[in-house]
């Protein structure tokens, strides 16, 4: 494509942005006439309100959002005509929107809903959006001491941050340079800038003042006058970054670190990691573009003022001693933790380690160190990674077994480990764009072996009644299913507005809701991870949060609920209680989900009693051997023996469904046997022997010769 078909938009969008500057008195008038837009379209317009309030204010950089998100080409299309039509825009409409950055479809607005929008939100923008406009065509002196002025306030607003310098490009492509992640990666590459211009932009890690700004502007538009690079104009720029492979993106993005270090700025250090004990969290982690420390009892780390503290603190509350035996030390662990929170920097580069010396991942740091005590245990002290790496190299000596350490003065190790990712493209994973952490309906019937009509009635119900139960046999993916489904409900997949926890015998309203707990001084009293959550919720109305409860049934929800257990039915949501250890009034937001959890082949349950049942819908997951998901999943493992051992299971889950002391609950589901791993003859012997056997000499404990008889059949399929 070229400049002649690409660079049209230019034109049509500074215009659209002239035929704006009118309404900044009449705001009402364009409201209705942007209503009327989506009505010509077709296409449903972006809620620009909370619900049930009316839309009385807009600000214009929004107004061009509405066209620059995540729509289908055809609706792009549609509604730019419209738009062109209703404002009267004579410039040619654009048919590519190729170079033109978009916004996240999760955030597409330019101030926050209710309460969390100050008074003079809205106004800020208008006035910014037309000094903006004023020194694009007029750069005096005044202009721009007003643009600084007004740049730097509306950058303190919610909702800002990046999206301004997308906002200032859509509305004067030739004047402001857009900085969204794909041009910020751009503008930081040897390959794609010079370096004394890398090195005086720094790491745009943060967004940059205005005067930051405007220099970084400044420098950039005299690089393309000066280099004989292919693009010469920032809309020249833009498109080219669009249209760059995204694994070449990738790589440069998971290399920036060293590229800023080869620039001069900052070197970069190297540090292996496991995330958590085994790296048992590492897909959570990765997931999450986190690592974390899982030291939840000391509480905010960054509190300590040097590794002395942490020591005291720790053995007061005896952090080390269970998790490591005799074998740790507490001087060692508190290095971990200083290191942790104040040597790391962003851009220093992680490897992600199994054990002693396996690689699994690598990941570029992109926070400093965080702490929120409203996240799920594990999670709350962080820093943010994009993690750009994921697989098993396996080991490449035994560097260290503790859960972090620095590497970089091990050059050669260093220099061995950097060699894994050097041609790694297709490993790369980009993790910082919405294509990425989008989930849809359709994400999760390729995750979750289920029918697409079982997916409506199952999320039906959780929509109507806020509380379902999902019950089944042993490994029908109850506990994937239930994260699944909050993420496709949500559209996104934001841990942030998941938790979960497991219920069990001893579980109590303390741990749950608040209680008195010992502390240093005495007791104190501690908030649970529910009543965090609904606080948590509560600030964030527009959005749902689902609350996970594995092993429901295995605790007294009476006692576990207290007074709130009235609260989280569905027609009681946002009542407010007392609660029973402090003065505060409480309620359930209607944006809180509870999904529950329960294997209905326990036998040592009791019967669940009425009062969970009436809040509660239940739906059974049931052994999905017949899906068309599960079917895929057996055609691209492509072995016989495979095939004849599910069809053993199959067969055997009729006779256990007919077995008047077992039943339907007890029959043995799908996830035994989803596996990333080669399905060989080990595996699958492995799986018989270590988990569906044991299984079975539960169930018959009094009949062994039927256990036996099951072993030999199944045995015998993959012989």
């Amino acid at each position: 494509m070229d400049k002649a078909e690409y660079m049209p938009w230019v034109n049509f969008y500074t215009e659209f942005a002239d035929k704006l500057r009118p309404f900044v008195e009449n705001r009402t008038h364009l409201i209705e006439k942007v209503k009327r837009v989506f009505i010509t379209a077709g296409v449903p317009l972006l809620k620009l309100e909370e619900e049930g309030k009316p839309v009385l204010d807009v600000d214009p950089f929004t107004v061009f959002g509405l066209f620059n998100r995540g729509n289908s080409l055809v609706n792009r299309i549609s509604i730019i005509q419209a738009f062109a039509q209703e404002f009267s825009v004579v410039s040619p409409i654009p048919e590519t929107f190729d170079g033109i950055p978009l916004l996240n479809n999760l955030n597409s607005l330019f101030y926050r809903f209710g309460e969390k929008r100050k008074p003079d939100d809205i106004n800020n923008l208008w006035r910014f959006y037309l000094t903006s406009l004023d020194y694009a065509d007029n750069p005096t002196e005044e202009n721009r001491a007003k643009f600084v002025e007004l740049y730097d306030l509306v950058q303190k607003q919610s909702n800002i941050l990046w999206n301004i310098t997308m906002g200032l490009f859509w509305i004067r492509p030739y004047t402001y340079l857009n900085l969204d992640s794909t041009n910020r990666d751009i503008l930081q590459n040897p390959k794609t800038m010079p370096l004394d211009f890398i090195k005086k932009a720094g790491k745009l890690n943060v967004v940059p003042s205005a005067a930051k700004y405007l220099e970084l502007i400044e420098d950039c538009k005299n690089v393309l006058d000066r280099e004989s690079y292919e693009y010469t104009n920032f809309p020249e720029l833009s498109y080219f970054a669009w249209r760059l492979p995204k694994e070449e993106i990738n790589q440069w993005r998971a290399n920036v670190g060293e590229a800023i270090g080869d620039a001069g700025i900052e070197n970069i250090q190297y540090w292996v990691y496991t995330p958590g004990y085994g790296a048992k969290q590492w897909d959570e982690y990765y997931q999450s573009n986190i690592m974390a420390l899982a030291r939840d009892s000391l509480g905010d780390l960054s509190q300590y003022a040097s590794r002395k503290e942490i020591e005291e603190s720790a053995r007061e509350v005896n952090e080390f001693g269970n998790e490591f035996g005799k074998t740790a030390t507490y001087t060692r662990v508190s290095l971990e933790i200083w290191q942790f929170v104040h040597d790391i920097k962003v851009g220093d580069v992680i490897f992600a380690k199994r054990g002693r010396g396996d690689i699994i991942g690598r990941g570029v740091v992109t926070s400093d160190y965080i702490y929120d005590e409203n996240q799920p245990e594990k999670f709350r002290n962080i820093r943010k990674v994009t993690w750009t790496h994921k697989g098993e190299w396996g080991s490449q000596g035994n560097i260290s077994s503790q859960v972090l350490t620095e590497v970089t003065p091990y050059t050669a190790y260093v220099e061995q480990i950097k060699s894994l990712f050097e041609d790694e493209s297709g490993e790369e994973i980009e993790r910082d764009t919405t294509q990425d952490t989008l989930y849809t309906e359709e994400d999760f019937l390729k995750e979750v072996y289920m029918g697409k009509s079982d997916y409506e009635i199952l999320t039906t119900l959780l929509r109507n009644k806020k509380n379902v139960i999902l019950q089944g046999a042993p490994g029908v993916g109850k506990t994937f299913a239930a994260k699944r489904l909050a993420y496709s409900l949500m559209g996104i997949k934001d841990p942030n507005r998941v938790m979960m926890v497991q219920f069990h015998q001893n579980y109590s309203y303390e741990d749950f809701i608040m209680g008195f707990r010992p502390s240093a001084s005495g007791f104190e009293l501690k908030k649970g991870p529910f009543y965090n959550f609904c606080k948590k919720a509560n600030e964030d109305k527009e959005n749902d949060y689902f609350f996970i409860i594995d092993e429901i049934n295995r605790g007294n929800l009476s006692k576990i609920f207290g007074e709130l257990f009235m609260l989280i039915e569905n027609d009681k949501r946002g009542v407010s209680l007392q609660l029973l250890y402090s003065d505060e009034k409480f309620d359930v937001p209607e944006n809180v989900y509870i999904i529950g959890m329960m294997n209905t082949a326990d036998r040592s349950l009791a019967i669940l009693d009425y009062a969970l049942r009436r809040r509660f819908a239940f739906y059974e997951l049931s052994p999905a051997f017949s899906s068309e998901g599960f079917r895929k999943y057996r055609e691209e493992i492509d072995n016989p023996k495979f095939d004849r051992l599910i069809d053993s299971i199959e067969n055997l889950n009729k006779v256990i469904e007919n077995d008047d002391s077992l039943g339907r609950g007890f029959r043995i589901g799908h996830s035994y046997f989803c596996t990333k791993q080669d399905v060989d003859d080990m595996w699958l012997n492995s799986v018989i022997t270590y988990e569906i056997l044991p299984l079975l000499s539960e169930y018959w404990f009094d009949e062994p010769s039927k256990v036996k008889n099951w072993e030999h059949t199944l045995r015998s399929s993959i012989q």
